[in-house]
């Protein structure tokens, strides 16, 4: 355990329950403590139904030894009974409970939660979005996924280093460099663009930044290309070019990722997105190592010639014609593929960035590609056992009506797009529920709501299932949304507003628990378990599934137990438990990537 963290009250009762098995059947046996929490009392344990066939005995009567061992020197277990075959129900001390919680309560910074990932060194690869092309839906589950897991293991302890693989390298820069190098009059640079609203005369059409007018003309470009055999004959000088250092195409490929990285941040800085500039390493910069790669995979002979190109494969990796299926690394006329890249950044941040866990966010279409990777670089001894390689990979999102999310004409939807319909709709929302409600204060409530509604959709997700985005159910005020967690924070602040001074209190000695305090008390203390399940399945949901939980608990306890007109001692009580509601809602909102505002 690491200094200053507070143990769970799960973790006392497991190691309870282990030393009176032991004292009941002798010691120096391996023991699972199998305690989950019950309707029944607390915690729950099914050891003796575990244990008692091996050992040759009857759960029940097993159960009992155990029970009379745990009510022996336990104080702060009030109850312990044997029921149904064989379980033991425990139920806690009130004083347990309360002690347990002023403890958290006392470490605002990290509410008593261990740094359980000390001593990781943990590389997080999300986002990826392609230079010259716009953010889109297909970004969004990448980017907020990867920016929580960053945030919670970050929090736990490991020594997080973020990681923007963006796709800033290929043959089609030679087309797009190609095409403003013949059209130089062409609007795409963000001095030459009208700021969006600053002229009444644009057009409706008008880019409205870099990257986007980047966008259309690559399209216009692709058209050209086609058409063209010249333009694209000379398309592909240009890329021969650009890869040999040619100074004309290198400063116009330097200036397209300038602004195209500078629209990405743009859109991380508006969903709270923790990337930044220093994060960017993209494909570009492992140009220097591809040869090097191929090399070693070659001497090694890992990578084998075929048909001209050079691939790794497999043989339990076929493809529909039960073909073995190759990871491409240096096609047939000496261009790279992306695998190659892939490898040399494996390679490098196992060497030089020493991670000793790498997780790559990408969607589940890039399964089999990601498998063979980690496989290649394991084969080539570039790491062991000792550094887990994992593809975090993650479903789609579906429009409304779960069909694939299109705009009207069949595009892929852009994702500023859709934080525009989120906070248009809270604005909507916000502005009935309070029609007063001053148009500034509004606005500002609307984009904390709104891009919280977007996120909150999102990572309460299984990663690996498909989901719709509907802006509807996205900003309501009840059900499992992020609104509404948001609300619940706000409306705690206001209490504790509204009590002043006395909300600094503790929780009272000796105060007694009504049902709804108890169940919100042992919800509080789960906070450190859900955030190791967090880092450990890398599934943000299981976080968002238990803020919702907080935050129903906590209304069922504000309904059944009166807080500011309660007696002083039990005031006080209630008080600390809306405190470290607020505290861990606030928290776990923040690794969430989402605001936990004071006022709604």
């Amino acid at each position: 355990m690491v200094t200053g963290a507070v143990r769970t009250l799960r973790e006392d009762v497991e190691a309870a329950v282990v030393g009176a098995v032991r004292r009941a059947i002798g010691p120096g046996t391996e023991v699972d403590p199998l305690v989950r929490r019950s309707e029944r009392a607390d915690f729950q344990s099914n050891v003796a139904l575990s244990l008692a066939k091996s050992l040759g005995q009857r759960p029940a009567a097993l159960a009992q030894a155990v029970r009379d061992e745990l009510t022996d020197g336990n104080p702060w277990l009030a109850d312990v009974t044997v029921s149904g075959p064989g379980f033991l129900n425990l139920r806690l001390a009130d004083t347990a409970l309360t002690g347990r919680l002023a403890q958290r309560l006392a470490d605002p910074a990290r509410l008593g939660v261990p740094c359980s990932r000390e001593g990781e060194v943990t590389v997080v690869d999300y986002s990826g979005p392609n230079v010259a092309k716009e953010m889109h839906v297909g970004h969004l589950r990448s980017t907020l996924i990867g920016d929580c897991l960053a945030r919670t293991l970050d929090f736990l302890g490991a020594d997080v280093i973020r990681r923007n693989h963006v796709g800033d390298w290929g043959t089609n820069f030679g087309m797009l460099i190609q095409y403003l190098l013949e059209h130089p009059d062409l609007p795409w640079r963000e001095r030459d663009l009208t700021p969006a609203g600053g002229d009444s005369a644009a057009p409706a059409t008008s880019p409205a930044s870099p990257v986007s007018a980047l966008d259309e003309l690559y399209r216009a470009a692709r058209v050209v290309f086609d058409a063209d055999p010249a333009f694209k004959e000379r398309s592909q000088r240009r890329v021969v070019a650009l890869q040999a250092g040619d100074e004309a195409a290198v400063a116009a490929w330097r200036e397209i990722v300038t602004e195209s990285t500078a629209a990405f941040q743009r859109v991380y800085a508006r969903l709270g997105v923790l990337l930044t500039l220093d994060d960017v390493a993209g494909e570009s910069s492992y140009n220097p190592e591809l040869a090097g790669v191929l090399g070693e995979l070659q001497q090694a002979g890992i990578a084998v010639e075929s048909e001209g190109a050079w691939c790794v494969f497999y043989d339990d990796i076929r493809g529909h014609d039960d073909r073995p299926v190759p990871l491409l690394l240096r096609k047939s006329d000496g261009g790279f593929g992306y695998a190659v890249t892939d490898l040399a950044a494996v390679r490098h941040r196992v060497r030089d960035l020493k991670a000793t866990r790498i997780l790559y966010m990408v969607d589940a279409r890039q399964a089999q590609h990601f498998t063979m990777v980690f496989r290649t670089a394991r084969r080539a001894g570039w790491f062991g056992d000792e550094v887990e390689t994992a593809h975090v990979r993650n479903g789609t999102i579906n429009g409304p009506d779960g069909r694939p999310f299109r705009t009207r004409a069949g595009g892929t939807v852009r994702l500023e797009d859709l934080l525009d319909a989120a906070e248009r709709r809270a604005a909507q929302v916000l502005a009935e529920k309070a029609p007063d409600t001053r148009p500034a204060e509004l606005a500002r409530i609307a984009r904390l709501a709104g891009i919280g509604a977007v996120k909150y959709a999102e990572l309460s997700t299984s990663r690996l299932k498909n989901y719709n985005f509907d802006v509807d159910q996205m900003v309501s005020f009840s059900g499992q949304t992020g609104v509404y967690l948001q609300y619940t924070h706000a409306r705690i602040a206001s209490i504790l507003r509204r009590a002043a001074d006395d909300a600094a209190a503790g929780f009272a000695p000796g105060a007694g628990l009504e049902p709804a305090e108890r169940e919100l008390a042992l919800l509080l203390d789960e906070f450190p378990a859900t955030l190791d399940a967090v880092a450990g399945t890398l599934e943000p949901h299981r976080l968002a599934g238990y803020l919702y939980a907080l935050a129903k608990t906590y209304t069922a306890f504000y309904e059944s137990c009166p807080v500011l007109k309660s007696a002083p001692a039990v005031r006080a009580t209630r008080l600390a438990l809306c405190r470290l509601t607020a505290a861990t809602l606030s928290q776990g909102l923040t690794l969430l990537g989402i605001t936990a505002p004071d006022r709604m």
